[in-house]
């Protein structure tokens, strides 16, 4: 099977930042209470900021420059203290007032960040939860556990701080600009032509960022994908002696992320000289002006103005640095973002139609008309492939590796549907039926089990969440495990680490036992157990199989002996079809397979 890799939504386009923002602040309303709390946090720490620069032109013009012009013209001293503790007082509660609001700030911007990461998590895990069987064959679990993880955090920086420092910034540019035009417009223009060049400047380094940023973060997910592939084959590259080229492979893709990020650190360590460099020189000239102007009586510019003037060309370039930050930390997430939407947006392919009745209590007859199927397009698995097994049936299905045997059980459960013909459950098509009234009535035991961490009870009730412990013991005893009836409350440790592949084969057969299916489907599920467990698991088998259809997928043919029904499948067709003994009568095929594994 030929498999095709999930590809991120990119936005490519010029207006690229434009949709993506647009989406994340989507989330952040979700909650908007706690949005628009930050957004006042933010709103005040700007204005006090801004109303500083003005109290210093009054401290300065209305009471330090009368009293020394008054004191130096041989008048009386003005009393000071008064005027020290009105202005003290002044400073105080504004600084008092700009505190509250930055603690009110920090916290509804965290509050925001951590609900927005709560609700994107859930959203991706909800959408994984119900994608279909086909998109697991094109996507690594080191991509998807990146996107549930670093890239959440990496898109909230946007809507949580970076968007309070975007509000700041745009709020103290604009309360800046107004003061100084009210006061001396020549001033004010030297510090507004300066903005846009600063913007154009820090803007264009930072655009640079976006394509390095996206081959960093992809080239990371290769990197933890790829790790995570070594880990869980680390037996094999050892037995292989493939510990050299593992590592040669893990270097290649490492080397990719420390290029990217090598290069995207080199444009970001220019951004701020370029911010410092601007700024100093508009200041610089707002000094030089305004001192001219100051020693000309006839401007009207007074010492007061040119503090206060010095004040807002210092800290109009604070918030110029907030919004092309903005921008970078915008331009950085986008990537993150467009792996985040990609899967959010991610179609799922098997899913109910509109207005889609339940099945009832299932019978259990199938039926295959005319099916025709593929994993990729121009290597069809089955065509004109027809199917009938009747209710309470077993059927056993062999033949070799590649022959269709598992997809046909994949149709069975829905993991897949056929391109063309019908499947049918009860004769009725079971895409004209809810999914989940389906798979509730339907067993799967699996070639490899998979124990999910908790104890063993809570697995077993995996099968059947309201199952009691004597039912469990029943359906341990009913598979030859009553040795697992004294060990409920053990852990089963990470994957079921804590018990032997066998012994978690053992388990998936009690849960299956217990969740007591209409339809059976058992693909290999005793190839992972010894000849003693397999014997016992036999036994229980005929038991769980009686009065159900089963559909048992195997390689070992003395496991398959008493189905009722055993088909062998060659390149995607029913090549031969009966009991076991009608099959050895027929002299075929199967009889040489049996005659083959019985003398091994």
């Amino acid at each position: 099977m030929e498999f095709y890799y999930l590809s991120d939504q990119e936005y490519q386009h010029k207006r690229a930042l434009w949709p993506f923002l647009k989406r994340i602040f989507s989330c952040s309303l979700q909650h908007r209470k706690t949005f628009w709390l930050m957004v006042a946090s933010s709103c005040i720490i700007a204005a006090v900021d801004a109303i500083f620069p003005l109290l210093w032109l009054s401290y300065i013009d209305d009471w330090i420059t009368p009293a020394i012009e008054q004191y130096q013209a041989g008048g009386e001293q003005l009393a000071l203290i008064p005027e020290l503790i009105r202005y003290g007082g002044l400073f105080l509660g504004l600084f008092f007032v700009q505190a509250l609001a930055v603690a009110g700030f920090i916290f509804y911007a965290g509050r925001l960040g951590e609900f927005v990461i709560f609700d994107l998590r859930e959203a991706m895990l909800r959408k994984l939860q119900y994608l279909s069987h086909s998109f697991y064959d094109r996507t690594s679990i080191g991509h998807l556990s990146i996107r549930l993880t670093s890239d959440v955090h990496k898109v909230t920086n946007v809507i949580a701080f970076g968007f309070a420092d975007l509000i700041f910034g745009i709020i103290m540019i604009l309360a800046s600009l107004v003061a100084m035009f009210w006061y001396n417009w020549r001033l004010a223009s030297i510090v507004l032509l300066s903005i846009p060049v600063l913007l154009l400047l820090a803007i264009r380094v930072r655009v640079f960022l976006l394509g390095y940023a996206r081959k960093a973060r992809r080239a990371y997910s290769q990197m933890t994908a790829n790790l995570t592939e070594n880990l869980n084959g680390l037996l094999v590259n050892k037995t292989t002696v493939q510990e050299k080229a593992a590592t040669g492979r893990f270097g290649k893709v490492s080397r990719q992320l420390r290029n990217a990020s090598y290069r995207a650190a080199v444009y970001h360590s220019l951004y701020n000289p370029i911010v410092v460099v601007t700024g100093s020189l508009a200041a610089a000239l707002v000094v030089y002006m305004g001192g001219h102007m100051a020693l000309n009586q006839h401007t009207g510019v007074t010492i007061g103005m040119l503090a206060a003037f010095f004040g807002y060309a210092r800290l109009i370039f604070e918030p110029i640095f907030d919004i092309t930050s903005y921008y970078a930390r915008a331009q950085d997430s986008l990537s993150a973002g467009e792996r985040i939407f990609s899967l959010i947006d991610e179609p799922i392919t098997i899913k109910d139609v509109a207005g889609v009745k339940p099945f009832g209590p299932l019978k259990g007859e199938i039926r295959f008309e005319q099916v025709h199927f593929h994993y990729v397009p121009g290597k069809p698995i089955l065509q004109h492939f027809n199917l009938h097994i009747p209710a309470g049936q077993s059927v056993a299905i062999v033949g070799a590796t590649g022959s269709g045997k598992t997809t046909i059980s994949k149709l069975i459960c829905r993991f897949y549907e056929p391109q063309q013909g019908r499947i049918l459950i009860d004769g009725q098509d079971y895409r004209s039926r809810s999914l989940g009234s389906f798979r509730s009535q339907l067993g799967i035991i699996l070639q490899t089990p998979h124990l999910f961490s908790g104890s063993l009870r809570d697995n077993l009730r995996y099968g059947r969440l309201d199952a009691t412990d004597e039912e469990i013991r029943q359906a341990l005893t009913l598979i030859g495990a009553e040795a697992f009836a004294h060990r409920l409350d053990e852990e089963v440790g990470e994957e079921g680490s804590n018990f032997s592949l066998g012994e978690r084969q053992l388990i998936s057969f009690a849960r299956c036992m217990l969740k007591d299916p209409r339809i059976l489907i058992m693909d290999e599920a005793t190839s992972s157990v010894d000849a003693l467990a397999e014997a016992d698991i036999q036994r229980g088998t005929e038991k769980l199989v009686s009065g159900r259809t089963a559909i048992i997928i195997a390689h070992r043919l003395s496991t398959i002996r008493h189905c009722d029904r055993i088909l062998l499948i060659e390149a995607g067709r029913i090549a031969e079809d009966g009991s076991h003994e009608e099959l050895l009568a027929l002299g075929g095929q199967y009889a040489r397979l049996y005659a083959g594994q019985a003398r091994g």
